[in-house]
């Protein structure tokens, strides 16, 4: 210690320059670097672009059939790694935290499928039948995973909640999702089977806790190895996806739908995506939530996991329905990373010119 000041302060400056220095290396890269900070990256036009094979080049009758097993297996082995890598010491540590967990949690399943409704019965005429179940089913779905505990770390949250937050949005998800749809549409057409339940168990549920079963053995593999988890985890989802709209141009789906009706959904969708994370802002505030968690609740509240979603409803509706029903979905999803994107880095930059 010398005059006073600790000896760690050379160490803070150094500290805050470099990290200054980071942000003005970042403003001087290419101009393309702005799509990236809008969230914009590889996986999401590759997403697209999976879309659009499934509507121009379906998988149709043996190929279909060989498609809807590999995908099955690639789900599997997707919450089996998620088993695997999940350190329950963390869950335990962000479920101290009850009241952010309990807002968390409520926001989820209850503020979002009450809003989803009231959007359901006010646009549902001019959407249709399908796409309306699927708004409903948008609303009923667990939190993201991987992406909303980034979200928090970048924008300076409460990472150990958010992964606790996330994790038992998506474990509780697996069974009460199916439940809530089997609720909300158990009139007309709209009803699904309580069986389904049983499959998505068995294809998310059981890999999951067998994960978690061996991950004394496995976890260190699957840790240092992140590039696998990422590769299973977009895969499996561009497979649903590839499958799901196939099924959809097979079946004549996408022909029925008007191009007004699209242009519809996607301001349905994104006056959702605003109301929620409008609405979850007002909560972390009202409450007096500290900072970083009320980053927790607006990431792991306001978003929509995709990972979960797609699998869920593939075993809930029928092949040639599931590619309208996860189209709000869709939507939603690729909204709220541009928007949770920007407003993270936002949020960095904050956090830097504090220090």
């Amino acid at each position: 210690m010398r005059g006073g000041l600790p000896a760690c302060v050379p160490i803070l400056d150094m500290r805050r320059q470099t990290t200054k220095a980071h942000f003005e290396q970042r403003r001087q890269t290419p101009r393309m670097n702005w799509i990236k900070r809008l969230g914009i990256d590889a996986y999401m036009l590759l997403l697209v672009a999976t879309v659009a094979a499934g509507v121009v080049v379906p998988a149709q009758g043996l190929a279909a059939e060989g498609l809807r097993h590999v995908t099955f297996w690639a789900v599997s082995l997707l919450f089996f790694l998620y088993g695997a890598k999940l350190d329950p010491r963390a869950v335990r540590a962000g479920l101290t935290n009850w009241r952010l967990q309990g807002l968390t949690f409520g926001t989820t399943y209850l503020l979002f499928p009450a809003i989803g409704l009231a959007l359901a019965a006010l646009f549902g005429p001019l959407l249709g039948t399908t796409i309306t179940l699927g708004l409903v089913f948008l609303a009923v779905l667990p939190s993201t995973v991987q992406s909303s505990i980034a979200f928090t770390s970048i924008a300076g949250g409460n990472v150990p909640a958010a992964i606790c937050a996330a994790s038992v949005s998506n474990l509780i998800g697996v069974v009460l999702t199916p439940l809530l749809v089997a609720l909300l549409l158990h009139q007309g057409d709209g009803g699904v089977s309580m069986d389904a339940v049983g499959k998505i168990g068995l294809q998310i549920l059981l890999p999951f806790v067998i994960g978690q079963l061996l991950r004394p053995w496995v976890g260190g593999f699957v840790l240092r190895h992140r590039v696998l988890t990422m590769t299973v985890d977009r895969g499996s989802i561009m497979l649903i996806v590839y499958s799901a709209f196939s099924a959809g141009t097979v079946s004549g789906l996408w022909s029925a739908i008007p191009v007004a009706t699209l242009v519809m959904l996607f301001f349905v969708v994104w006056i959702f995506l605003a109301l929620g994370m409008g609405a979850m802002i007002a909560l972390g505030k009202a409450t007096r939530l500290p900072y970083p968690d009320r980053a927790v609740l607006f990431y792991c509240g306001s978003t929509k996991s995709l990972a979960s979603g797609l699998p869920i409803a593939t075993a809930l509706f029928t092949p040639e329905m599931v590619g309208a029903i996860v189209l709000p979905l869709m939507i939603y999803h690729m909204s709220q990373l541009l928007v949770c994107a920007f407003v993270s880095q936002k949020a960095s930059r904050r956090q830097v010119a504090a220090i």
